[in-house]
């Protein structure tokens, strides 16, 4: 009898993508060029579905978060240091918008985010968020693998870090105002650690467009790490040799490390991180060391015991 062992990319051919979401994406997309010009609320209102097949590798678990709580309570700095920035975040203008991707790459480029909805392998992943705060939710995102927007510019060998920044827009973001803080925020990882499967560029949430709240248009999430070290609004990544300093780093570096992995064990200078309120309600519930995802990145630290692996 021959034995066929499928390859890492074959499925089985029920759950390849449904015809009508697959050509329904295509459909968006081809809108969404015609209304690069047009106002934010306009693209919302005609092009705010972003259909995917749910990869289903990644069981978070626990039970979705209603969207109204995901979008209504936000960390985004740049539009103040409370939770309800969701309607100030608005005014973020999503279209035109781009992401410059260079430093130590072969090719060098700038995507539109059009040209990410088109050309990228998009695809729903349901992840659970920890938030260095201890509280948590778990969302349904739309996006990419990082590591096939870094096949698309080809890193040089001698790459060892990602660096992520976001915009700094000071027309509509009055955060920027607050300026003891050192903007624009930035965030890093390791080559590695992007090179995860786990990594992943987000575009949309609940089958939409990612709203400006959340990070909107693209961000970066880790989802074995803590919130923080997740880039909203992205408009840079940059590739380099040198470890970068991260904006809540780089702030209480005695509080908030480069790693920021997820541990129940290690508390926070202030508080416990042994368990974490899940948001819409008051339910606490243990945290699980990599926030539940150890089986797909604790290879990653192997060696590393000098580090400070965990914020």
């Amino acid at each position: 009898m021959q034995i066929r062992i499928p390859r890492g990319w074959e499925i089985p051919e029920a759950l390849a993508t449904p015809e009508h979401l697959v050509f329904g994406r295509r459909k968006a997309a081809a809108l969404g060029v015609g209304l690069l010009a047009a106002p934010a609320a306009a693209w919302a209102q005609q092009a705010d579905a972003l259909p995917a097949m749910r990869n289903t590798r990644y069981p978070p678990g626990r039970d979705i978060t209603a969207e109204r709580e995901v979008t209504t309570f936000n960390n985004f700095y740049e539009f103040g240091s409370h939770k309800g920035i969701s309607r100030a975040a608005q005014a973020l203008p999503q279209r035109p918008w781009t992401v410059k991707v260079e430093g130590m790459v072969e090719t060098p480029r700038e995507f539109g985010i059009e040209d990410l909805l088109r050309t990228m392998p998009l695809e729903e992943r349901v992840y659970r968020l920890r938030c260095v705060e201890a509280w948590s939710m778990v969302v349904p995102w739309t996006g990419f693998p990082l590591s096939a927007l870094l096949a698309a510019v080809k890193p040089l060998g001698s790459a060892r870090y990602v660096v992520f920044e976001t915009a700094a827009i000071p027309t509509v973001m009055p955060g920027l105002r607050q300026s003891w803080y050192p903007w624009p925020y930035t965030e890093g990882c390791t080559i590695a650690e992007a090179a995860n499967e786990l990594s992943f560029m987000v575009v949309g949430a609940y089958g939409k467009l990612l709203p400006p709240q959340n990070g909107g248009p693209i961000r970066f999430h880790q989802p074995w790490k803590y919130g923080f070290k997740a880039g909203k609004s992205i408009v840079r990544i940059a590739l380099t040799d040198q470890r970068p300093v991260s904006f809540w780093e780089r702030i209480q570096p005695q509080e908030y490390g480069f790693w920021a992995n997820v541990n129940p064990e290690v508390p926070h200078p202030r508080w416990s991180q042994a368990s974490e309120r899940v948001l819409g309600g008051n339910a606490r519930v243990p945290t699980q060391l990599f926030n539940g995802y150890g089986e797909f990145v604790s290879g990653l630290y192997t060696g590393l015991s000098n580090e400070r692996l965990w914020a």
